[in-house]
């Protein structure tokens, strides 16, 4: 991967949105120089410790602590590696109307769902009864580039009081693009969400 093409999402200490940045050090530097994007370098700055998710699959989510900022860059000091799995249940509540198509499963045709809550590992919507735990289905995504049809398998399912169920899936047989599209998805909401509650504040 290229230099320019390493793009991370910098959250605080309790995994919140600030700004997205791209890593300017090569990956296995102590002290990191980050390009913080979107005019959000004072925003950042305030924090100490600080989370870098890696947007692209090749680098490491790290923990960090900021020196200090530099025009709109931040020196900061690595601590630790994140766990994958924090990358992945980074999930923003979300609503967008949606069709699912059985990969298996005794019916046939298309379903229409409502998502709650998209995240980097899955998805939860709402549907008709006559999903079953385990079940696979592709499922349409809407994204800001154009939908992506994804694969899931059902975790969990669970009654609704309206004769609807929720249905709890994780994303299955993802291609590199497909994973690094739906966390620029995630975190471009999670950072919509971030300025709506600030604005409203």
């Amino acid at each position: 991967m290229r230099q320019e093409e390493r793009t991370y999402m910098i959250l605080d200490s309790q995994n919140n949105p600030i700004a997205p940045g791209q890593m300017l050090s090569p990956p296995g530097d102590e002290t990191l120089q980050v390009l913080v994007l979107e005019n959000k370098v004072d925003e950042v700055a305030r924090h100490e410790i600080v989370h870098l998710i890696a947007m692209g699959s090749d680098d490491a989510s790290l923990q960090c602590q900021i020196l200090r900022a530099r025009g709109d860059k931040i020196i900061a000091k690595r601590l630790a590696a994140l766990d994958p799995e924090v990358r992945r249940n980074l999930r923003v509540p979300v609503k967008f109307d949606s069709f699912v198509y059985p990969l298996s499963g005794s019916w046939r045709g298309r379903r229409s769902v409502q998502s709650l809550d998209l995240s980097c590992g899955g998805v939860a919507f709402r549907g008709e009864v006559g999903l079953e735990e385990g079940e696979q289905l592709e499922l349409v995504v809407p994204t800001a580039e154009a939908p992506l049809i994804m694969r899931c398998q059902i975790l969990r399912v669970k009654e609704l009081q309206d004769e609807k169920r929720l249905y709890a899936t994780k994303f299955i047989d993802m291609c590199e693009d497909e994973e690094v599209t739906i966390r620029e998805t995630v975190f471009s909401l999670q950072l919509q969400g971030r300025r709506q509650r600030v604005g409203n504040d």
